[in-house]
């Protein structure tokens, strides 16, 4: 709805704008808050939106107490079994003191918990970090986040670039991506391998690959995506491209894998050179929001026309304004896709839009198990 009428008047509130007017009145209201943290029935309320503001107040804390149990292996030591402090403290290299705090910390925020006999243990939280290293490793990755994050506003009125996230992600914005070594794609390459799995779970159980016989993940890193796709469809034929020096990484980890005979890895820039053609379905899976509206767009059109007349695309990632995840899309990766230089989080429909412009009439949402880990479009000529 328009907020001006035709002849340049505002437009008379709705009954919703009024309504939120009179909340935002009410609870920026001391004698409100007041009030309402005394009154039986509001007081459950009142102290949910209390602890809700705190924990957004020392979210910074929460996640370097995380940070802390991830660097120092706690989880993994714990995994044998409740410990004293006394009996963590060698382990660690901390003193008894120190240990005691880090795990009563981590206890308040359910990653440790108090056993008998002054013992610590696994949390609920803490014993999912166990076996999971894609969540470990950003755990570990997010120190340069942090880093870039320390002034937001700096952040927020600067030009798009120069962070710590973009030196790490060595391809942000460099015309010369193709010729980056294989010392400065490492790094990334196997940030992108530890957590793919997790993505590649949820979009293949929400597309079945076995319908295809040649799948060609665009932007495929070291291959995780295709391997697990391999697994569910043993006749599947696979094709990668990326960066050269992230191609060689790839077929190394088919060749591991006993994928060679049916992996062919293609080096080249999605951003300036065609890419080959031959497979039946086109994954992209966490690189749209990677990359700006125009990037994006002349992408899609080299996927279009690698693609033969039934062909189809698969489009994975977490995207914004899905319901449940909006602080993933809307938040985590608007602030993070602004660090890295590039890039930003779309709707469900604006990447729908995009695809339409790039020539796919007939554009698809598949539903996934964990929504805020990815959301798959599904797109065809």
């Amino acid at each position: 709805m328009s907020d001006s009428t035709a002849d340049g008047h505002p437009a008379a509130p709705t009954l919703r704008e009024r309504f939120l007017a009179f909340r935002d009145r009410l609870v920026s209201s001391p004698a409100f808050r007041d009030w309402a943290a005394r009154f039986p029935l509001t007081r459950p309320l009142a102290r949910r939106r209390a602890r809700q503001l705190f924990d957004l107040n020392a979210g910074f804390v929460y996640s370097q107490i995380l940070s802390a149990c991830v660097r120092l292996d706690l989880f993994e030591t714990l995994r044998a079994g409740p410990r004293t402090p006394a009996q963590l403290a060698p382990a660690l290299s901390l003193s008894q003191a120190a240990t005691l705090r880090l795990l009563e910390a981590a206890a308040a925020l359910g990653l440790t918990a108090a056993r008998g006999g002054g013992r610590y243990g696994l949390g609920e939280l803490g014993a999912a970090m166990v076996d999971n290293p894609g969540v470990a490793a950003m755990v570990r990755h997010h120190a340069l986040f942090y880093a870039d994050l320390a002034d937001p506003v700096a952040l927020l009125r600067k030009e798009r670039g120069g962070n710590n996230l973009t030196a790490y992600w060595a391809y942000t914005a460099n015309p010369e991506a193709a010729a980056l070594p294989g010392e400065s794609v490492g790094d990334y390459s196997e940030l992108m391998a530890a957590t793919q799995p997790m993505i590649a779970e949820e979009v293949l159980s929400a597309y079945d690959i076995r319908r295809h016989r040649c799948l060609m993940d665009v932007g495929g890193g070291e291959g995780v995506f295709l391997s697990a796709a391999a697994a569910r469809a043993p006749r599947l034929r696979l094709m990668l491209f990326d960066l050269p020096a992230v191609a060689e990484r790839a077929a190394a980890r088919f060749a591991a894998n006993g994928l060679a005979e049916r992996a062919r890895c293609v080096g080249g820039s999605f951003h300036t050179d065609e890419l080959p053609k031959g497979a039946d379905i086109v994954s992209l899976i966490r690189v749209a929001h990677d990359h700006d509206d125009d990037a994006v767009l002349a992408l899609l059109g080299r996927v279009r026309a690698a693609l033969p007349a039934d062909g189809t695309l698969l489009l994975g990632e977490p995207m914004s304004g899905t319901p449940g995840a909006e602080p993933i899309g809307e938040a985590y990766f608007g602030f993070y896709l602004l660090a890295m230089g590039r890039g930003r989080p779309r709707t469900l429909a604006e990447n729908a839009a995009l695809l339409r412009a790039a020539g796919f009439t007939r554009v698809e949402h598949r539903r996934t198990r964990t929504p805020m880990l990815a959301a798959v479009l599904v797109a065809r000529p």
